[in-house]
């Protein structure tokens, strides 16, 4: 048999098997279209037809019938809410990924040297098990103004009070006609000077019986006491007497001195001595020169109590928003970061140990760069969240700063739905959304690739 004879029976059978394979493989292409189909229908529906739609709705007006071009996104810029939403989303982007990533990476270092680790991930990660609803309601009553409500101003207040004290008569104030005048300042100085040896009484109102200091004594023997020579002598009290009945301007048996009230001795506008009256109300100054003075009760007697810091005010209410979120994303960076940490080549630690390297100079130049490649997927996956960040800034913020406080999302949010109306404008700053957060994604994926090969 030649061997042309022999390619020509060979080869019918070589056909059918390739046509075979080619069968197979074409089948094998439709079986995993099927299993893919369901998906690319749900994408397609809830990701690139809104997408599209969106895009397209940006040309047209209000009404959704009028082409406008691009007038949209012409006005869109224009609009001072708009480029608020813009500077505090660039705020956002700036300051958020980075103490996330810089706080996760500080905790998953630290976490590795101690023994309980698994528990304090496990604290870490559960506000990611909250949702934003949920942790923007917590925080909106964290931040709350009243230090009886929000836990953060309660601490404020009770570390102000620890260091600076407060005072006992917000409510106070001079009875009117009975010889003190108030300053500008809110302090009560005696219209008429007075000498060494005198005794000065000091009426005041606005004190309810149930509000004044524990220890409080009447003040009536302490007003009919003498001064001694070269002494001045006075009294602070409550003008008022239980059950009614006295005399205004007169220190009667029923009534209440006012103690710790702080009161000072001027002479030509200068003070030139200062104490603080006793439980009676009572006080003197001993050793006071010859002259004419003045008795004065300082403005810090009646200041208001300190309420604590407006978080949620115009100026500090995007970083206090950022501070809930960082509560909620810290753990989620942590997290990603120690399983980064954990495949580190041990190697390399222990011999930069044995060559004389502090903790400091590991983390610096060997942690850090080897962790770079787990940092950079965490930053930008952080940048991609931030910029869609919409439920906490709507729900923290109240309604009188949520301009200040607005972000692209929310802005999107309130132009299209929220009194605006405006689905044109609304989703011309989708579509701008989506072009900030397309390059972070792209970057993302190559990243993710270039790892797998």
């Amino acid at each position: 048999m030649t061997a042309t004879t022999f390619a020509e029976e060979a080869s019918p059978p070589a056909v059918a098997l390739a046509a075979r394979a080619r069968r197979t493989r074409r089948r094998g292409r439709i079986i995993a279209l099927l299993f893919v189909f369901p998906a690319l229908l749900l994408l397609g529906a809830l990701v690139v037809y809104p997408v599209l739609f969106s895009v397209g709705r940006s040309f047209f007006d209000a009404t959704g019938i009028r082409f406008v071009g691009g007038d949209n996104y012409t006005e869109m810029f224009r609009d001072p809410a708009t480029l608020k939403a813009v500077r505090n989303t660039t705020i956002w982007v700036v300051v958020a990924p980075a103490l996330l990533t810089g706080l996760g990476l500080i905790l998953a270092v630290l976490v590795e040297k101690v023994r309980w680790a698994t528990a304090f991930k496990l604290l870490l990660f559960m506000p990611m098990a909250v949702s934003f609803l949920a942790a923007g309601i917590i925080f909106r009553l964290a931040y709350d103004e009243d230090p009886n409500k929000g836990v953060l101003n309660a601490a404020a207040v009770s570390v102000h009070d620890a260091f600076e004290g407060t005072s006992s008569y917000p409510t106070a104030r001079a009875r009117l006609g009975q010889g003190l005048t108030q300053g500008r300042d809110g302090s009560y100085t005696t219209g008429k000077s007075v000498s060494p040896g005198g005794t000065v009484t000091l009426p005041m109102v606005g004190v309810l019986p149930k509000d004044l200091p524990k220890g409080a004594s009447p003040a009536y023997a302490a007003a009919h006491e003498k001064a001694a020579s070269g002494e001045l002598r006075g009294v602070v009290y409550l003008d008022f007497t239980p059950g009614g009945g006295g005399r205004q301007g007169q220190v009667d048996p029923g009534e209440s001195g006012l103690p710790g009230m702080r009161v000072e001795a001027v002479r030509d506008g200068r003070t030139v001595a200062s104490t603080t009256t006793a439980s009676d109300g009572s006080f003197r100054f001993p050793e006071l020169g010859s002259g004419s003075y003045e008795v004065k009760l300082p403005a810090s007697n009646f200041a208001q109590p300190y309420q604590g810091i407006s978080w949620l005010g115009p100026t500090l209410v995007t970083p206090a928003i950022i501070g809930a979120y960082l509560w909620i994303w810290t753990g989620f960076a942590m997290v990603l970061i120690g399983a980064g940490l954990s495949t580190l080549p041990r190697d390399a630690l222990e011999a930069a140990r044995i060559d004389g390297a502090n903790e400091w100079q590991i983390f610096r130049r060997i942690t850090v760069p080897l962790l770079a490649p787990v940092l950079t997927v965490v930053f930008v996956t952080l940048v991609i969240n931030v910029m869609k960040v919409f439920d906490l800034v709507y729900i923290i913020a109240p309604g009188p700063v949520q301009e200040d406080a607005t972000v692209l999302a929310t802005q999107m949010w309130l132009v299209s739905f929220g009194g605006g109306n405006n689905q044109g404008l609304g989703s011309a700053l989708g579509v701008l959304l989506l072009l900030l957060v397309v390059p972070a994604m792209v970057f993302n994926v190559r990243r993710f690739r270039r790892s797998q090969r």
